[in-house]
């Protein structure tokens, strides 16, 4: 099967009108997409913006040509069609186009993340099955490549870890590949402690080597490592609770961070830990320390 793929320029005011009118007519599936590679880096909690200039696209199946999608188009934009366009698609397999985009992908010297559909590069090493799912975390992105390479040159055995903003569980599970003892994991999003509880099972972690709670529900105690990676202005105001975290001696890693937010951030974490050296990556930061 070939499909049609329509492409209207939108606004974040007519975006979620526009998105309807597609659906209507039969589209299949409906994306937003950045049409100006203006990325979103810290919205408002609770909210999902758009872009100042995005495309929505449409795709239809091959029931009609071009011409009469066109046609539709414009009987049911009348008087608001915005700019479009109209192309055909190559027949594929788009299951397997996407399967293809997730390869297995090596951090550090001893870790990989495989996807199911994948053997492992190197049987030998310490392979993480994690497919790409609702939860941020799939080792794709610069800050998690940052914490992932950093776990791996730790000495891990028998560490207590706190996996503060868990999302898809992927710190904490690389963690204990790696030889930690036991990982606590929590997340303001009861889906994230599920997909972290789904991808621990995958990876025949025991149940009794990691527990999941919400925020509130974390314990006041303190681990040998502290793991956030999140967003840098909770980073700043968390910076309290996570050092209360952090036994003395133990070790912290913080991501999420553009480059231009490293300093204050670590001008928050400072006056509790030894910092080493801030490491960069496609504008995106790590900084590490020891607690003092």
């Amino acid at each position: 099967m070939s499909w049609l793929q329509v492409r209207l320029a939108v606004t974040p005011a007519n975006a979620a009108r526009h998105e309807d009118r597609l659906l209507s007519m039969g589209a299949v599936s409906v994306t937003f997409m950045d049409a100006e590679d203006q990325p979103i880096y810290e919205p408002d909690l609770g909210t999902t913006p758009l872009w100042s200039k995005t495309h929505l696209l449409g795709l239809f199946d091959d029931s009609q040509d071009s011409q009469a999608l066109e046609q539709q188009l414009l009987l049911s934009f009348t008087g608001e069609l915005p700019e479009f366009s109209v192309e055909e698609l190559p027949e594929q397999d788009w299951e397997r186009s996407w399967m293809d985009d997730f390869q297995p992908m090596q951090f550090g010297r001893r870790l990989w993340v495989v996807p199911s559909w994948h053997s492992a590069p190197q049987p030998d090493a310490v392979n993480m099955l994690l497919d790409p799912g609702l939860a941020f975390g799939t080792g794709t992105h610069p800050t998690t490549a940052l914490c992932l390479e950093w776990l791996d040159g730790q000495q891990l055995q028998g560490c207590n870890v706190l996996d503060f903003g868990c999302g898809s569980g992927i710190l904490a599970i690389a963690a204990l590949l790696l030889g930690a003892g036991h990982a606590t994991c929590t997340d303001i999003d009861v889906q994230a402690l599920e997909a972290t509880a789904d991808n621990a099972g995958r990876n025949a972690i025991e149940a009794s080597r990691f527990s999941l709670c919400l925020p509130p529900e974390l314990p006041a105690r303190q681990y040998d490592m502290v793991l956030a990676n999140i967003l840098a202005g909770p980073l700043v105001e968390l910076a309290p609770q996570l050092a209360g975290h952090c036994r003395p001696g133990g070790r912290l890693v913080l991501s999420g961070i553009l480059a231009e937010q490293a300093e204050e951030v670590r001008q928050a974490y400072h006056e509790h830990f030894t910092l080493d050296p801030t490491h960069t990556l496609d504008g995106w930061v790590r900084i590490s320390g020891v607690r003092r």
